[in-house]
C-alpha cells in the first residue's frame, strides 16, 4: 500500500479534495482523535467501500474536553496512526494543529438539541458543543460525500446525524458496528490505559448491558433492570457507574416497550471512564 498523503493545513486539504472531484471521484471522511485502533481501522474500510478515496482527520479536539478530562495525556501517536492509514489503505491523513482549527479570535460554536440531552451531557456538559462544531468544520474543509463514524460512541452518531439534517450538510453519515475484543470489550483509544486486572473488569461491562437488554425485551420493568445493572457493574468492580440507560435508538427520547431501542452505560475504573451501548430488541 501506498503510504496516505499528509496534509495539515486547509488550504491543502481542499486543494487535493478539489483535484479527486475534477476526476469524478468520490470522497468518504473518517474522523479521528488518532491512537488508532482496529475499531477506527473498520471505518476507513467501510469509507473505502463506498467511496473512491478516503481521508481520515487525526485531531485531538479541546473543544470538547472539559478542563478536569484528560487533554493533556490523551494518546498521541501520529507515526505509528500514519503506517496504520497505509496498511488500510487510506488516501490521506489531516492533521491540523490547533492553530489552524481554532485560529486566534475563534468564536463561534454549534448547539445541538434533540439527541445530546441527558447522558454524556449529564456529566460533560460542553462536549457535544465542541463535537459539533469540530465535525460541522470538518465536513466543510473535506467537503465529503460520505462520513463513517463508530455506533460505539452511539449518543455522537445520533447528534451527528441530527447536525446534518438540521444544517442540510449534504454528507451521508454512515454508522458503524462497534468493533470488540474477543471478550466483547468494545475498542476503544481509552482502553490504553486499562491494566491487566482492569481490562478483566472492563470486559464485564458489555455483557451486563445484554443481559439488561434481553431483561428488558422479555418484559423485565425498566427501572428495576437498570438499577440492577448498575449494582451489577459496581459489584463487578467499577468504581463508579454515570449512568445506564435504555432510549429510543433514533432519537434518544425515553425508551418504549415495543420499539427499537439501545441500552447506554457510562462507569469508570480508576481514572478511566468507559462508555457502551447494546441494542434493544423490539420483540
Amino acid at each position: 500500500m501506498n503510504a496516505p498523503i499528509v496534509v495539515d493545513s486547509v488550504t491543502a486539504l481542499r486543494a487535493q479534495v478539489r483535484d479527486w472531484r475534477r476526476a469524478g471521484l468520490k470522497v468518504a471522511m473518517v474522523p479521528t482523535m488518532g491512537a488508532l485502533h482496529d475499531g477506527h481501522i473498520s471505518l476507513v474500510r467501510i469509507a473505502l467501500e463506498r467511496a473512491e478515496r478516503c481521508v481520515v482527520s487525526i485531531f485531538v479536539n479541546p473543544t470538547q474536553f472539559a478542563p478536569t478530562e484528560d487533554l493533556d495525556k490523551y494518546p498521541r501517536q501520529l507515526a505509528r496512526d500514519l503506517d496504520r492509514l497505509r496498511d488500510a489503505g487510506a488516501h490521506l491523513a489531516f492533521t491540523p494543529g490547533v492553530s489552524e482549527m481554532y485560529p486566534s479570535g475563534f468564536a463561534t460554536k454549534i448547539s445541538v438539541g434533540g439527541p445530546s440531552r441527558g447522558l454524556e451531557t449529564d456529566f460533560r456538559p460542553n462536549f457535544f458543543d465542541g463535537v459539533a462544531t469540530v465535525v460541522a468544520k470538518l465536513f466543510l474543509q473535506a467537503a465529503p460525500d460520505c462520513a463513517v463514524f463508530g455506533e460505539k460512541d452511539y449518543q455522537q452518531l445520533c447528534v451527528v446525524r441530527q447536525l446534518c439534517r438540521d444544517l442540510d450538510l449534504p454528507v451521508e453519515i454512515v454508522g458503524a458496528p462497534t468493533v470488540r475484543d474477543a471478550h466483547g470489550l468494545a475498542m476503544s483509544s481509552r482502553n490504553a490505559y486499562l491494566g491487566e486486572a482492569e481490562l478483566d473488569i472492563a470486559r464485564k461491562l458489555n455483557v451486563i448491558l445484554r443481559r439488561t437488554a434481553a431483561a428488558l425485551s422479555t418484559g423485565t420493568d425498566e427501572a428495576d433492570a437498570t438499577t440492577a445493572a448498575a449494582k451489577a457493574l459496581v459489584s463487578a468492580g467499577f468504581q463508579k457507574v454515570d449512568y445506564v440507560a435504555a432510549r429510543a435508538s433514533v432519537t434518544l427520547e425515553p425508551w418504549r416497550r415495543g420499539h427499537d431501542g439501545r441500552m447506554l452505560a457510562a462507569a469508570w475504573l480508576g481514572t478511566t471512564r468507559l462508555i457502551d451501548n447494546v441494542e434493544i430488541a423490539s420483540a
